[in-house]
């Protein structure tokens, strides 16, 4: 793959990472307006470090783009007259809709929306894709992409900010439990360090149980939970304190908040 990464701050770095990892590409351009902080990234075989967009949109067929919102609309609009139809175009940002893309860019390009979190780091974020019309023919692209950096779920662009709430803002949820989890153990007796390992440790055994079983929660629940135990003890007492509510409600809260913000 000839792929060119538009805005290669945090973001844009980790994906192309995973693609020199992964072998995916042919040939890679990274750009930035200051490139002293990426320059190291041209050590890599076939990768281009430049400052120059319009160099990597010429020498790539797919373009990922990684910039402020409000600099997005700008590019486009002094690129739009260089991308042929060979080009598949694929966005990053948040709440940038597809039909307003199409508006600078025109409705021919494949163009597919991508909502990563920053689990793509360390090659473990839940991508969420949604695409054009156009882009139909093209989203397995971005699919082999992003399940290289993770995995990847197809939904309408309607849920793309709901996916938001769940996927981005959920790892900073999921954080705050292995935290509270840590603080507990601590009280009960360990080290932080200690306490922190096995938290961490415990929700990705809990995740992994999940996906590799094919298998429900309250599946896996019955097969720690005994009568008169710990276990369901524990549970109810977080239950009966809005354990789930809580997290629905917050979930919620957050959903209420980017729509507001899309609004502006």
């Amino acid at each position: 793959m000839k792929i060119g990464i538009i805005g290669t701050g945090n973001l844009g770095l980790s994906i192309a990472k995973g693609l020199i990892v992964n072998n995916t590409i042919t040939s890679l351009y990274l750009t930035k307006r200051n490139v002293e902080s990426i320059n190291k990234w041209s050590e890599y075989k076939n990768v281009t470090v430049t400052d120059d967009n319009l160099k990597a949109i010429k020498n790539s067929d797919i373009l990922i783009f990684s910039v402020q919102p409000r600099q997005f609309e700008k590019i486009l609009t002094e690129i739009k007259n260089y991308l042929t139809e060979k080009h598949v175009i694929i966005s990053t940002i948040t709440g940038f809709h597809v039909e307003r893309i199409e508006s600078i860019l025109g409705d021919g390009f494949p163009i597919i929306r991508s909502m990563p979190n920053t689990a793509i780091s360390v090659r473990k974020s839940m991508t969420c894709l949604c695409c054009n019309k156009v882009g139909e023919k093209r989203i397995d692209i971005a699919t082999a992409i992003f399940n290289g950096l993770g995995n990847t779920i197809q939904i309408s662009e309607k849920d793309m900010q709901a996916a938001t709430v769940i996927c981005a803002s959920g790892i900073a949820f999921w954080m705050r439990i292995i935290r509270a989890m840590t603080q507990g153990g601590v009280q009960l007796g360990f080290e932080a360090k200690e306490a922190m390992r096995m938290s961490m440790h415990t929700a990705l055994g809990a995740s992994t149980l999940l996906i590799e079983n094919s298998s429900h929660p309250e599946e896996e629940i019955d097969k720690v939970t005994t009568p008169n135990g710990c276990t369901i003890a524990g549970l109810n007492e977080m239950e009966h304190n809005g354990l789930s509510s809580s997290l629905i409600q917050g979930l919620m809260v957050s959903f209420d908040k980017i729509n507001e913000i899309s609004k502006q």
